[in-house]
């Protein structure tokens, strides 16, 4: 592996937001949500957190975020379409917001998107860029969507990529376990157990 240090790593948190990962939120009694329970995702994430920011790995939170209006959401999305009818991911609205349990600090990445993939018209990468950022360690919700998204576009922008397997979930673990392998050509998966941030 290159030599990448804590100074030029990041961890970015993926779309670990109420309407998502709470259980006060709509996917409360969601299969995704039983995923993420039963996995524990929250607490080995803010554990996986506190060890990076101990090691000096920068934090970054992306987050799905449209307008109140909607304006940027695109009705005919099998992903997004509902969004608006459902009164979800509205900025500025509780169920936008990261849970509570991963408490973004001052000087933290902050990244709104608007499709799957956190870079796609986002300032994430002229932020990594600015930061010298080489390695990307990257969790959330849900594997088959924007963790699958953000390695493969990681990869082809010549990041090196670590996964959390832990710290991800699916709709399903099959669905989860599905993806894990299909990543698995373009990063390292690790266990946050056994990560090494610094």
């Amino acid at each position: 592996m290159p030599p990448f240090t804590p100074a030029t790593s990041i961890y970015l948190v993926l779309d670990m937001q109420n309407d998502l990962v709470s259980a006060n939120g709509p996917n409360g009694k969601s299969a995704l949500w039983g995923q993420v329970q039963g996995r524990d995702v929250v607490q080995r994430t803010a554990d996986a957190i506190a060890q990076a920011r101990a090691a000096g790995v920068r934090i970054g939170f992306v987050r799905v975020g449209f307008s109140p209006d909607y304006r940027e959401c695109p009705a005919s999305s099998p992903v997004f379409g509902a969004a608006r009818g459902a009164g979800l991911f509205r900025l500025g609205a509780w169920g936008a917001e990261i849970h509570d349990a991963l408490k973004p600090l001052p000087g933290d990445i902050s990244v709104i998107k608007h499709r799957v993939s956190p870079f796609f018209s986002t300032t994430l990468s002229a932020q990594l860029s600015a930061l010298n950022v080489g390695r990307i360690y990257c969790s959330g919700v849900s594997t088959q969507a924007v963790v699958q998204a953000t390695v493969r576009d990681a990869h082809d922008r010549d990041f090196e990529v670590v996964v959390l397997e832990d710290c991800c979930a699916a709709h399903s673990a099959q669905e989860h376990q599905n993806s894990i392998g299909s990543i698995g050509r373009f990063c390292t998966v690790v266990q946050s157990s056994d990560v090494t941030f610094s």
